[in-house]
């Protein structure tokens, strides 16, 4: 057997692609960039960046994610952190002609975090924003509120941005993951929207309350109340120790 030439393969580069999701104006939106170089310069696209020959994939991401939005990753498993954001790795993206610069090769992570301040642009983008998904996987030629003309997305950001609302909308199913959209401490009513932003329904109060709170490790009473949502004192909650819910909190049919 000869020995192996490497030089006798075509080099390739990997990427890692975000899908950040937050929830705001009770609406499920994604941090979009808008591409300051070529290729695409102009479009909007994903945050993103190439994986630097030091870093494995999860640090390259959360630098990624520290960059453009200032946020700090923590570990899938539990709750997260006061100012952190829940990053889990989505899926790899390799169609030879999804990038016209050379063969790359994207590792996409989903990030989830709680209603997020203005974002800012960093890198290679010229501007950044959040923006709901549905605006984003509008079809071409359509025109969002704000004049620009809305996507197609960069690359095959569309299909990955799919993907990851997609894994958001299974996995609020059965994983306590709805809490990371919300602050260290809640009510049910903004847990319940939460879940209406994301899967895009609306869901009856009291079932809703009856099914959270009735779900062992799923909430936890922090003992204190709030009147921010306006009318009578809400309980407040912080997410429990459990990972996975039993029973699941199913997707109403649409």
């Amino acid at each position: 057997m000869p020995p192996y030439d490497p030089s006798a393969f075509p080099p390739f580069a990997v990427t890692v692609d975000l899908v950040v999701l937050t929830v705001r104006r009770h609406a499920l939106c994604a941090l979009a960039v808008r591409r300051g170089e070529p290729p695409f310069q102009g479009r909007w696209a994903l945050p993103g960046g190439f994986v630097r020959p030091d870093e494995d994939l999860e640090d390259a991401a959360a630098r990624e994610l520290a960059e453009e939005t200032g946020l700090h990753a923590h570990p899938e498993a539990g709750p997260p952190p006061a100012y952190g954001a829940h990053l889990e790795q989505l899926a790899t993206y390799g169609d030879p002609k999804r990038d016209p610069r050379m063969r790359v090769v994207s590792v996409a992570h989903l990030v989830l975090a709680p209603d997020l301040p203005a974002p800012r642009a960093g890198g290679d983008a010229h501007s950044a924003r959040w923006a709901p998904v549905e605006t984003l996987l509008e079809q071409e030629g359509t025109h969002a509120r704000d004049g620009d003309l809305a996507p197609p997305l960069a690359f095959d950001h569309a299909r990955i941005l799919a993907d990851g609302v997609e894994r958001a909308r299974s996995k609020i199913e059965y994983s306590s993951l709805a809490t990371a959209f919300c602050p260290q401490e809640f009510t049910v009513g903004e847990l319940r929207r939460v879940y209406e932003a994301v899967w895009g329904v609306a869901l009856d109060p009291r079932n809703f309350h009856r099914k959270v709170t009735g779900t062992p490790g799923f909430l936890v009473p922090t003992g204190g109340t709030t009147t921010r949502q306006g009318g009578r004192p809400a309980q407040l909650f912080s997410a429990g120790g459990a990972t996975l819910l039993n029973p699941p909190m199913l997707r109403p049919e649409v």
